[in-house]
């Protein structure tokens, strides 16, 4: 936390109390220390006020709750020991309040959100900018990488480490960043006191509903980035084949933002309208605002030309030149986990590794690979514990109708029983292969490539560990798709 001190009324805390100075914020009574502000936040198992007691007795000087936690606190006693704070939406409140504590941000910020592919549009927005000249960065799943690099514990960070992140990347000289929103994150308005320039939509299809209650609430978080978060002078950039993309560019369209739309759609003002696919890339052919242009993609996977378009319409909203950020696009390189080349075979055979674990995502993933294989293409998929059980089926299912061979085994059990995991997979591919060894799959998957095949190995992407009961193992797709073309082809 920074040494300095800062009044509640200067965190936009008003009231009573509102002279108080305050020596930070935490939301973990364990990092409580005299002077700072504890928030006291609900949550899906206990309330922060019940830890409350543990933060005062380090010395926090302040609380901030909902009613709720006010009425714990009292009942406990904090009353008169420190001053409470209340606030409808104490999470939001705080997310405010840090930016204030933190003050600075990097110049130009824009977000993206969306279930698939906000990682690689807010890699492919960083590149672009760093093509350009700008010392830029990109926070996300993958960590904050580009001119500044850090680990994140989460897509989207909470409200304190996020801001505290920006400030440190403003001081380091980082003038540009992107950063990936989790509908978590919107939820609990994590971004909000973010100073977003232009955000953009991906697409929408069915995840994590372990946490949302359903597919309307999931979107309704998705699209608090555009209704809460992005100015009304800000820019939407807008996936026009999705269905809830249109639905999101009419309520952007509503608050006064200015729509760019990517797709194939013809109402789309950065359209596309040809591709053409081999072994390496694709070329893709599309148009701004009614003027062609052709450029070379060195990316797998046809749906990565809406990323990168995407990507340039962010820049584009940020102000760069439409033609120099055109020219930038041969220069994008694939993000580590998603349709990333990880060996070729001695016979010519490739493994790709992609983060693929949703339904809609392994089925657009195998679909996506389909052009540029001769071949078959050998699909590996498996599902994640303690998490939405009701895509399980559906993920075998759209492996079954897309790949000619499926391996189905363990990602990250967690909790869970692996076995009860891959037979509510296998039950929507009865005739895949069922490996429970995710090493041993991954193995025979690879051992099965002829000339002109291909393996995909979906789920972890970029992950380096595996998450069995509360612990994690190293482990590395891309690395054991390594070793396993290595033991096979004879050369170690």
């Amino acid at each position: 936390m920074a040494e300095t001190t800062k009044t509640l009324g200067e965190l936009g805390l008003t009231g009573p109390d509102s002279g108080l100075a305050v020596t930070g914020l935490c939301v973990d009574s364990r990092l409580a220390r005299p002077g700072v502000l504890f928030a006291a936040l609900p949550g899906t198992r206990a309330h922060g006020a019940d830890f409350a007691p543990a933060a005062i007795e380090k010395g926090a000087a302040a609380v901030l709750t909902d009613r709720r936690g006010a009425e714990i606190l009292r009942a406990g006693g904090a009353a008169g020991r420190v001053a409470i704070v209340v606030a409808e939406d104490p999470r939001q409140t705080l997310a405010m309040a840090a930016a204030l504590w933190f003050g600075a941000q990097p110049q130009t910020m824009v977000a993206v959100t969306g279930t698939n592919g906000k990682t690689s549009v807010a890699s492919f927005t960083r590149q672009i900018w760093q093509a350009l000249g700008f010392e830029a960065a990109n926070i996300g799943t993958t960590g904050v990488e580009g001119a500044f690099s850090a680990p994140t514990g989460h897509t989207t960070p909470e409200p304190i480490t996020l801001h505290h992140l920006l400030a440190q990347m403003a001081q380091a000289g980082v003038t540009h960043a992107a950063m990936e929103a989790s509908s978590h994150g919107l939820a609990q308005c994590r971004l909000d006191g973010v100073r977003l320039s232009a955000a953009a939509f991906t697409n929408l299809s069915q995840d994590h509903l372990d946490y949302h209650p359903s597919l309307d609430a999931y979107f309704d978080a998705k699209a608090g980035l555009f209704t809460r978060v992005l100015p009304e002078d800000g820019v939407a950039v807008v996936n026009f084949d999705d269905d809830f993309g249109m639905e999101l560019a009419l309520a952007a369209r509503g608050r006064g933002q200015q729509v760019f739309g990517v797709g194939y759609s013809d109402r789309a003002e950065m359209r596309i309208s040809h591709q053409r696919y081999d072994a390496t890339g694709q070329d893709l052919r599309f148009y701004w605002r009614g003027q062609v242009h052709l450029k070379r993609l060195n990316l797998i996977g046809g749906f990565q030309a809406g990323n990168v378009l995407t990507a340039a319409g962010l820049a584009i909203a940020c102000g760069a030149e439409a033609e120099a950020v055109f020219d930038a696009l041969p220069k994008l390189e694939t993000v580590r986990g998603r349709m990333q080349l990880a060996a070729t075979r001695a016979n010519g055979a490739t493994v790709f590794v992609d983060y693929a674990h949703t339904p809609e995502a392994i089925s657009t993933a195998v679909k996506a690979l389909r052009p540029h294989v001769m071949g078959r293409i050998v699909a590996v998929i498996g599902a994640g514990g303690d998490r939405d059980t009701t895509k399980r089926v559906l993920m075998g299912r759209a492996a079954a109708e897309t790949a000619d061979v499926v391996f189905v085994t363990d990602d990250n059990p967690r909790t869970e029983d692996p076995a009860a995991i891959r037979a509510a997979v296998m039950a929507g591919c009865p005739e895949a292969t069922e490996v429970g060894d995710r090493a041993e799959a991954i193995l025979r998957a690879v051992d099965a490539l002829g000339p002109g095949d291909a393996a995909l190995i979906c789920g972890k992407g970029h992950e380096t560990g595996q998450v069995i009961g509360t612990d994690i193992y190293p482990f590395d797709d891309a690395e054991q798709a390594s070793v396993a073309v290595a033991a096979l082809d004879g050369t170690i």
